[in-house]
């Protein structure tokens, strides 16, 4: 692959289908910029075959498996094709279509990295790729009308960390690799606290995404939670039973707001001095947060209509403010421990008897 090639697929292509999450990528230093842009396109890749809703999930669960043998070593042209084929023309943006017909020219940047980042891609995409499976193989054809859920929390801690958790787990090896002394704290800390980081805003994403998912037959509330509660996952489908239910979304958001306490103390632990690996970590903590409160006050969050999300504006009044702190740990702390404070204080008050 040419040098102007594999430039347009991590530079205007990455881009155009990593929306907010092209905002932190293009502040990393240079050497985890390609790592890390590539293992996003081909995760985003694999994540646009699994949502195809217009293929049928066992078709797509083939080709997300080829998918995942073509970047683990087995070259395949033909699956290849049968992904651009099949996949890339039921696409609405062009963009996406864009991307899965130029897979190949992707998997050919994999061999041009150094070897231990080769190896970092190909166990991230796996990982992720074992998540998407998890999802067509546990819920329902989106179109079918039926409705499944996981059963206890057990297996939403085990989801949250192969969709999400396993990106901080990455995100901090490629940290070590590209830029050793950089963290402070032991590698198993940072390790740990890196799965919490991603969990923390995937649940996040569950709990924002949650009536739209039911809708998809997919609820990622357990089963058992919902049981203590009195009620079933179709229960949920009907939006007057957001108060019934909102027991369970506290107590999720209390589990989700001692994951992001790890997540503030992995920031932390980055030197002063890196500002630009700060920020990448301080935007979606405070954008997850920010989302947090919005579930806490939102009495109508099972309805699809009234999805709590933090508006553009806003995000950009983060960005803008974390600038001037981002190079004091004791300016950090007391911005996020004030988001904390807020969410807390909604979770309180909304329980109180």
């Amino acid at each position: 692959m040419n040098n102007s090639s594999r430039a347009v697929l991590l530079g205007p292509l990455l881009k155009s289908v990593s929306r907010s999450f092209y905002l932190t990528l293009r502040i990393l230093p240079g050497g985890m910029r390609d790592p890390i842009g590539l293992a996003y396109l081909l995760a985003r890749a694999a994540d646009t075959i699994a949502d195809t809703s217009l293929i049928p999930p066992q078709r797509r669960l083939d080709l997300l498996l080829a998918l995942r043998a073509q970047v683990n070593g087995a070259p395949d042209d033909g699956a290849l094709a049968q992904i651009a084929g099949e996949v890339a023309g039921q696409q609405a943006q062009p963009d996406e279509r864009t991307l899965l017909e130029s897979l190949g020219a992707a998997l050919a940047i994999l061999p041009q990295l150094s070897e231990p980042d080769q190896a970092a891609v190909r166990d991230i995409v796996t990982t992720l790729t074992t998540g998407m499976e998890f999802d067509l193989r546990t819920f329902p054809d989106e179109t079918s009308g039926k409705l499944a859920a996981l059963g206890a929390f057990d297996e939403l801690d085990r989801y949250t960390y192969l969709v999400a958790g396993c990106v901080g787990e990455f995100w901090t090896k490629m940290t070590y690799a590209h830029m050793p002394g950089t963290l402070s704290a032991a590698p198993d800390t940072m390790l740990t606290r890196g799965v919490r980081f991603g969990q923390a805003l995937q649940m996040t994403n569950v709990l924002r995404d949650c009536a739209r998912d039911l809708r998809i037959g997919r609820c990622y509330l357990p089963e058992s939670m919902l049981a203590k509660q009195g009620l079933t996952p179709r229960d949920l489908l009907d939006p007057q039973t957001s108060a019934r239910a909102r027991p369970v979304l506290f107590e999720l958001l209390r589990t989700s707001l001692a994951l992001y306490q790890d997540a503030i103390d992995y920031t932390l632990a980055i030197p002063r001095s890196a500002v630009r690996l700060r920020l990448a970590c301080l935007w979606p903590i405070m954008i997850g947060l920010d989302t947090l409160v919005l579930l806490a006050h939102n009495d109508a969050w099972l309805d699809p209509q009234k999805i709590s999300k933090v508006r553009r504006n806003d995000v950009y009044r983060i960005m803008a403010a974390s600038l001037p702190m981002v190079a004091s740990n004791a300016m950090l702390r007391a911005w996020t421990s004030r988001r904390v404070r807020a969410l807390d204080t909604a979770i309180s008050v909304a329980t109180r008897p």
